[in-house]
C-alpha cells in the first residue's frame, strides 16, 4: 500500500458474521482476506486497505464507492452474492453508478466512467 499524506488509507466496517461478509465480498468483488483472530479480518488493495471487526453493523454517514470497468456485470455479481440493490444504475456527470447494501446492511456504491 502506498501511503499518501491526508488521503483515505483504511476503511473499517462492523459485521455480525465475519464468514458471511467475507464470502459476500470474495464472491462479488474477488477480495482476499487475512484473518487476525476470530474478531477481525482485513483486506488489502492497490489503493486502499480495510477490514471488518466483529460487531453489530450500523448505517453510517460515509459512503464507500468502488470503481468498476463493467458496471452491469458488477451489479449482477453483487446480486448473485446476496447483496441488495438500493439504487439501480443511474447516470451522473462523469459516469454511472449504483448503490447496494451488503449482508450486514452497509451501503456502498459502485461507479464507472464507461
Amino acid at each position: 500500500m502506498r501511503l499518501v499524506n491526508n488521503q483515505v488509507q483504511y476503511i473499517e466496517f462492523l459485521s455480525g458474521d465475519l464468514p458471511r461478509i467475507k464470502n459476500f465480498y470474495s464472491e462479488a468483488f474477488n477480495w482476499d482476506f487475512t484473518d487476525y483472530g476470530d474478531d477481525y479480518t482485513a483486506f488489502s488493495g492497490t489503493h486502499i486497505d480495510g477490514g471488518f471487526a466483529k460487531g453489530e453493523s450500523r448505517q453510517g454517514s460515509v459512503l464507500v464507492i468502488l470503481y468498476s470497468d463493467d458496471l452491469q456485470n458488477t451489479l449482477d455479481k453483487v446480486k448473485q452474492a446476496g447483496g441488495e440493490i438500493v439504487q439501480e444504475i443511474f447516470s451522473f456527470p462523469g459516469g454511472q453508478r449504483f448503490h447496494f447494501s451488503d449482508p450486514d446492511g452497509n451501503e456502498l456504491a459502485v461507479w464507472s466512467d464507461k
